[in-house]
């Protein structure tokens, strides 16, 4: 009988299928949803209130009510993306690093409209790692895809941070190391989230980002090492002036991939990424794209483009970043005010001047893991957060520490900003013991 089959029966899985983790993010945003009494410190999603629902509904209008623009936004679109929404995303990264589209490396041709930043990050693991090949990221580092990264078999080597981004002598020192064993040609990227870093909130500084790429050329000895530049947040500065990228120092467009989303500086439910890729490298991220959709979402390109040509997309930004110096502000003056106090030289978090994240490192005494007892009481309290564990590259060189924590202030009010911090540091001192 079939049932009887599919119960003594499994499917035989692919090596790539078996090599899937489960995200332990997952975990935290079932518990926010079920017990929504909860102030979430956890989840990096946006802030609800400023989503631009008004505009949307207009830009959309617009579109649908012009039978000509509504066939076009409602067709097929291109693999690569819609052509002008990919020339204004090529002049926008010239513009953030206050350059020309004459002056900026490579060309609207080398850009490349993905569902997300994150089916970007996939295609170009995809096309360079093979299981056993190294990927190296910041310890710690955007834990999604260093978590996706085992799908690909790949082996993940980091380097420290301080509070100026990567330690390029620590990342020297590291590829140096990899060539002395012989596995030099087993190193495929560099990974980097270089403005308002997830989890940490810290931006690589400006005399630092040259020396990466000086660095990734200087190792590129039989192939080129691709260094991934990961600017999610890049929109999201709110405060001082945020450095250049990488790849405007990448004049021959050679080595970098630069990676931008609509998601986080307007909606992230038009779920659209682009990536400015080194031309063979787009060429080939294309042709595995053509095998998998044809093309992301043509509506919500269409959208975005007429956000951008009408500055909707301007003024979007304006809004959330005024929006978040205050819920940011709210979350550093509440921990000051709750944990200032509490051994502190030991006890210390970042000041970020953009993006979402607080990082807070507490004494290596506490535990502030999952199935630790400040993550319990944390809940019990009424408040959760991300534990610091889960946002550490699984190198298999290295031990994660247990006594940090990723905080996000983008989607709590300013004053759950301040309530939250208060249950954790009441939760921290509970476990203590002061």
């Amino acid at each position: 009988m079939v049932s009887d089959i599919t119960t003594q029966t499994t499917f035989s899985y692919s090596s790539r299928a078996k090599n899937a983790v489960d995200q332990p993010i997952s975990y935290l945003m079932t518990l926010a949803l079920t017990q929504p009494e909860l102030i979430s410190l956890a989840a990096g999603f946006v802030d609800y209130q400023t989503l631009p629902g008004a505009d949307t509904d207009t830009l959309m209008h617009q579109i649908l009510s012009d039978p000509a623009a509504a066939q076009a936004a409602l067709q097929y679109g291109r693999t690569q993306g819609l052509t002008e929404l990919r020339q204004e995303a090529y002049k926008h990264l010239a513009k953030c690093d206050g350059l020309s589209p004459d002056q900026f490396p490579g060309c609207p041709d080398c850009v490349a409209l993905t569902t997300g930043s994150q089916q970007m990050l996939h295609l170009l693991a995809d096309l360079l790692v093979d299981p056993g090949d190294i990927v190296i990221t910041a310890w710690p580092s955007y834990f999604v895809y260093t978590g996706a990264l085992s799908i690909f078999g790949a082996t993940v080597r980091s380097v420290d941070l301080d509070e100026d981004g990567i330690i390029p002598e620590k990342l020297d020192a590291l590829l140096a190391q990899i060539a002395q064993e012989g596995n030099l040609h087993r190193v495929k990227m560099l990974y980097t989230c270089t403005h308002h870093q997830n989890p940490t909130g810290i931006t690589l500084s400006a005399e630092r980002r040259p020396q990466l790429l000086d660095i990734v050329k200087k190792y590129s000895t039989d192939h080129r090492i691709l260094l991934l530049e990961d600017n999610a947040y890049r929109e999201l500065t709110y405060q001082g002036d945020a450095p250049v990228s990488i790849k405007s120092f990448d004049t021959d467009n050679e080595f970098v991939a630069l990676l931008h989303t609509y998601s986080k500086p307007f909606a992230p439910g038009l779920k659209t990424g682009y990536g400015l890729l080194p031309a063979d490298l787009c060429d080939k991220a294309m042709m595995l794209k053509d095998g998998r959709d044809f093309g992301s979402a043509n509506l919500s390109q269409h959208l975005l483009l007429q956000a951008v040509l009408k500055g909707a997309f301007e003024q979007q930004v304006k809004t959330l970043c005024k929006a978040y110096t205050k819920k940011r502000d709210a979350m550093l003056e509440a921990l000051d005010e709750h944990l200032g106090d509490f051994l502190p030289e030991q006890t210390h978090w970042t000041h970020p001047t953009g993006g979402l994240y607080v990082w807070l490192t507490l004494p290596e005494s506490i535990d502030t893991s999952r199935h630790g007892p400040l993550f319990k009481r944390a809940v019990e309290l009424g408040m959760l957060y991300v534990p610091g564990d889960y946002c550490y590259p699984a190198d298999p060189t290295r031990t994660v520490p247990k006594n940090q924590i990723r905080l996000s202030f983008g989607v709590p009010t300013e004053q759950q900003n301040r309530d939250g911090v208060k249950l954790l540091a009441q939760a921290i001192k509970d476990v203590a013991g002061t």
